[in-house]
């Protein structure tokens, strides 16, 4: 199978399959929404990364294997919609940025900081913290020891550009400069991304704009 990342509201799931991992994506809801779903291969247990609409659809993903936990990248609404249907269905632990948890409605039973690990059976990722879309964003980072990083950055990273910083300078400072020395600083060109909103896209395609997105403070 061949993944493009590429998905729409109402249609199917498209499944990235790694040695160890399988990340499907969706798209869900009226913003057009990504939700992630990971399984361990070798335990088959689950993680979803933000239950953002349409519990349904991602309760019917996530399938009768259920998922041991929920992490929401970061506060914004159109990322929580199906948080509480999800939690209440299957149980799950959720996990935040400490600095968004209480823009949340559902409690978040582990408040992440820059550097913490979240396990999805024997599969780790480990969170970043991104000040500047909001005060708690997280990214998580799976370095696959098979082959090249993925990192799931919420609406903090995107193709063209940093999130939104709702025309804030200092936010958007804070935004690009953490991006830079925490995801492409560290990180190799062939780093796969996969965003909140949209396709995916490599660091290495986004590296070059880098200057770009500076100058223009978006």
């Amino acid at each position: 199978m061949t993944y493009s990342g590429a998905v729409t509201v109402g249609g199917p799931a498209d499944v990235h399959e790694l040695q160890d991992l399988m990340i499907s994506k969706v798209a869900v809801g009226p913003m057009d929404n990504n939700a992630y779903l990971l399984r361990c291969r070798a335990t088959d247990e689950q993680l979803l990364i933000d239950a953002a609409n349409e519990a349904s659809t991602l309760l019917t993903l996530i399938g009768d294997d259920s998922i041991a936990s929920v992490v929401t990248t970061h506060r914004h609404g159109d990322h929580w919609q199906a948080l509480a249907e999800v939690v209440a269905a299957t149980g799950a632990r959720t996990y935040a940025g400490a600095d968004d948890a209480e823009g949340i409605p559902v409690p978040t039973d582990v408040p992440l900081r820059d550097g913490d690990t979240v396990k999805v059976g024997n599969v780790e990722l480990t969170a970043r913290h991104l000040v500047g879309h909001t005060p708690g964003s997280v990214a998580l980072v799976y370095d696959d020891p098979h082959g090249h990083p993925h990192v799931f950055t919420g609406d903090c990273l995107f193709p063209g550009g940093v999130g939104n910083t709702f025309k804030d300078p200092e936010a958007f400072a804070r935004l690009i400069h953490d991006v830079e020395t925490r995801i492409f600083d560290v990180l190799p060109d062939e780093t796969w991304v996969y965003p909140g909103h949209g396709k995916d896209t490599t660091l290495g395609a986004e590296r070059p704009h880098l200057p770009e997105w500076r100058a223009r403070g978006w």
